[in-house]
């Protein structure tokens, strides 16, 4: 026993056999990180042999690059490696838990803009396990530190670490031949970074989505004017014509936006002991001049919140990574609602209780056109009043009405809540049912700050029937994105009273509320499949906008000749016949057909995933390229940003000066406010 413990010990005194032990644990480490802290959907046994071996040709290449050195060098630089190897795997374990994907160069280079989620749900992500992850580290350093493990001094021959290095160019040729093999286009045709981590690992997704941000940028660079032509032929084909009956329903109207922050459709009407978590949504979703989509998605990718407001407002999707307000919103060209509707000579403004430049809102709206913009410079906080992401719903909601009340009308404004925002904490006193009994924590208060947000929702229609805008106004709910992440299937089963959840269960999870009220509209539940790239056409018809011309990529929901293929931002899609969610085919039963189609289904999901594909990657191309800088359509002028300045003096000078118009709900009142008819419940404000 003592000889053999001594021969491990002579062989890890050398720097060959140190080197071994490094990357040998580096190698299980990642693959039990693949195993037990992603869901990467492996199916089939190259899938399970890649999934084994990805890790090896771009860890040898980097641990080997300590081999070209000598002495205690070459040794600090395999720990340094290993360290950045476990920050990497650690941070990815984390940011994959909650949002179902890995970090990106867009989501590193944002993370100031959204520094409020990081430090609030960190606590709330972190598992005790996670830590094991840099257990080597700390463990081979004391070796090293405490000479348990000797450093071996003797130069080690130049053909070596070479070889190491030839070896690992080797083994990811033939990783990258399997991968194309079971995935033809892998990295051509891929919109889930799943795919490339589960195929090529995580080093190489690294690399991979630091050339695509470059590719990115470089590709603003050379675009022309004629990158538009494949947008152009691509609309003129696939445009849907405006619903007759609904065209100029609401021409004159104010427009609401009210988000209703990570807000699922299962909440409608969800009862949690016999209590309706949102009853006051419930009644607004079932009134008879409500318009009503039960199969209407949330398409974000990994810019969330942003993504959600990027489509309904632009009809463009979110990137393959990072946020394109974060990226693009202070240098690019859109043709964004507020701006559209601005120059037809409505007020566009948006309330957000929480920093302007929290996605980098204070720089895009100018883009997009927003006059107003009411973050949280306008709003008296308290450490009470703040839920963390900013003012808390009811609170934030009592404020606005000041100025709500002074917008010349007709007005466009987006109510932008916050307090159902992960990790869906909130004290006792704002506590108005019991928490599900899931087991997972994340999941089970869920519907308290549901609750919550239902409350103030519905102090705010009482606002509104009060003051007389609930009548002169159409009013828009949605919800952003899901509130709980489909890497917690075992307490989504138990929410959805399912023994098991399939990828088609999980791609259903994923509907949000889109509702539209309009008094003397003809409402009901309409049952059309959509999604958030859909809601600008759709709001610009019912104003009586003619949009032929200007670049949306979405379709009226009320067309009764549009296309119902809802694209997903990782490249799958949902439609009333076939679904497509990863490599499986689902019917409109939820039964797994991938093996059973016929000829004529085979061309029907093929037609359908080139059509989604079609549709993210011009998506991407406008974004990337900036493409909407050379194409200005007839009836709409450039915004020009400096036009616009939020900055609390500026923006009370604004309003101020634009009661001269006599317009606003404060002087339809006869200049008297209208704030005391926003009743709220806030204990905070006893």
């Amino acid at each position: 026993m003592r000889s053999t413990l001594n021969k491990v010990r002579n062989v890890l005194d050398t720097r060959a056999g140190f080197f071994a032990l490094v990357f040998l644990i580096f190698w299980i480490k990642t693959y039990v990180v693949y195993v037990t802290k992603f869901s990467l959907g492996i199916t089939g046994p190259i899938q399970k042999f890649l999934l084994i071996v990805n890790p090896v040709p771009f860890g040898l290449l980097l641990f080997g690059i300590a081999l070209y050195f000598k002495g205690k060098k070459s040794y600090w630089i395999m720990m340094i490696v290993d360290l950045i190897e476990s920050l990497w795997l650690f941070s990815n374990v984390l940011y994959y838990r909650e949002f179902s994907d890995f970090l990106s160069m867009g989501i590193i280079k944002s993370s100031g803009s959204v520094s409020n989620n990081l430090t609030l749900s960190i606590g709330e992500i972190l598992h005790a396990s996670d830590l094991l992850i840099f257990a080597d580290v700390i463990v081979l350093t004391l070796l090293l530190v405490t000479k348990v493990i000797k450093v071996d001094q003797r130069p080690m021959k130049m053909r070596y670490p070479i070889a190491i290095t030839i070896i690992s160019a080797v083994l990811f040729v033939g990783n990258l031949g399997l991968a194309d093999k079971d995935r033809p286009q892998l990295l051509t045709r891929t919109f889930d970074n799943n795919y490339i981590v589960k195929y090529l690992g995580m080093n190489f997704y690294a690399g991979y989505n630091a050339y695509q941000t470059h590719k990115e940028s470089a590709t603003r660079a050379s675009a022309s004017s004629s990158d538009m032509d494949g947008v152009l032929k691509f609309l003129k084909n696939n445009r849907s014509a405006a619903n007759p009956e609904y065209f100029g329903k609401a021409a004159g109207k104010n427009v609401f936006i009210f988000h209703l922050e990570s807000f699922q459709q299962f909440l409608i009407n969800y009862k949690v002991n016999g209590k309706e978590v949102t009853p006051n949504i419930n009644k607004f979703y079932a009134d008879q001049n409500t318009l009503s989509f039960d199969n209407f998605y949330n398409q974000v990718g990994q810019g969330k919140t942003s993504d959600a407001e990027t489509m309904l407002e632009n009809s463009l999707f979110g990137l393959p990574s990072g946020s394109v307000m974060t990226s693009y919103g202070t240098s690019n060209t859109f043709q964004a609602m507020p701006a559209i509707l601005d120059q037809r000579g409505y007020s566009t403004a948006a309330f957000h209780g929480d920093v302007g430049s929290f996605w980098n809102r204070d720089n895009t709206y100018k883009s997009w056109g927003y006059d107003y913009f009411f973050s949280e410079d306008y709003y008296k906080n308290k450490t009470n009043y703040s839920v963390g992401y900013g003012l808390k719903d009811k609170i934030f909601l009592k404020q606005s009405i000041k100025y709500i009340e002074k917008l010349p009308q007709p007005f466009y404004a987006k109510v932008i809540t916050v307090t159902n925002h992960y990790p869906y904490e909130l004290d006792k006193q704002n506590q108005h049912i019991e928490k599900t009994k899931t087991g997972d924590n994340t999941v089970d208060g869920y519907v308290q700050t549901a609750k919550y947000l239902d409350e103030a929702f519905g102090q705010f229609m009482d606002y509104l029937k009060k003051s007389g805008l609930y009548d002169n106004s159409m009013i828009v709910v949605y919800g952003d994105h899901y509130g709980i992440s489909n890497n917690h299937k075992k307490a989504i089963s138990q929410l959805l009273n399912l023994d098991t959840v399939t990828g088609y269960d999980l791609a259903q999870f994923q509907k949000v509320p889109f509702m539209i009220h309009l008094n003397g509209l003809r409402g009901g539940i309409n049952h059309t499949y959509g999604g958030e790239i859909d809601v600008m056409p759709t709001l610009l018809d019912l104003l009586g906008i003619e949009n032929k011309d200007t670049i949306q990529l979405g379709n009226d929901l009320l067309s009764t000749n549009r296309n119902q293929t809802v694209a997903f931002r990782n490249g799958d899609f949902v439609s009333p016949g076939f679904s497509k969610i990863g490599s499986k085919v689902y019917n409109n039963k939820g039964e797994d057909v991938t093996d059973d189609l016929t000829q004529a289904q085979k061309e029907e999901v093929r037609k359908q995933t080139e059509r989604t594909d079609e549709v993210l990657s011009l998506s991407d191309k406008i974004v990337t390229g900036d493409l909407l800088r050379f194409y200005t359509p007839e009836n709409f002028k450039k915004v020009n940003r400096a036009d616009f300045s939020y900055k609390y003096r500026d923006g009370m000078k604004l309003l101020n000066d634009s009661q001269s118009k006599k317009t606003s709900v404060l002087q339809k009142h006869g200049g008297k406010s209208t704030q005391s008819m926003f009743v709220t419940d806030a204990p905070e404000l006893k």
